[in-house]
C-alpha cells in the first residue's frame, strides 16, 4: 500500500516538474521570444499614444490660456523666460505683466 502511495506521489511531480519545464522552455525557443516581443511593442506603443496625448491636452491647455489673455488684452510670458520684476501670477498659473 505504502508504495502505490508513493508511486502516485512520484507521478504527481513528475508531471508537475515536466510542465513547468516545457513552459520554461517554451520561452526560449523563436516563437515563444517573438511573442514576448509582441508584447513589450505593444505595450510601448501604448505608453507612446499616452505621451502623445498628454502632449495634446497640455498644448491645448496653454493654447486656452494664451487665447484668453490675448483676447484680455495682456502680455502672457512663458514660464520658462523668468523674471519676476513687475510680474504676477493668475490662480490658473498665468503669468502677466
Amino acid at each position: 500500500m505504502r508504495r502505490m502511495l508513493w508511486l502516485g506521489v512520484g507521478l504527481a511531480v513528475g508531471a508537475i516538474v515536466v510542465r513547468a519545464v516545457t513552459k520554461r522552455a517554451q520561452a526560449w525557443t523563436p516563437s515563444g521570444a517573438a511573442a514576448s516581443a509582441r508584447i513589450g511593442a505593444a505595450g510601448m506603443i501604448d505608453s507612446a499614444r499616452a505621451l502623445v496625448d498628454d502632449i495634446r491636452e497640455g498644448m491645448a491647455e496653454r493654447e486656452a490660456e494664451i487665447q484668453a489673455a490675448f483676447v484680455d488684452g495682456v502680455t502672457v510670458e512663458a514660464d520658462w523666460a523668468g523674471g519676476d520684476s513687475g510680474d504676477f501670477t493668475t490662480e490658473e498659473g498665468m503669468r502677466y505683466r
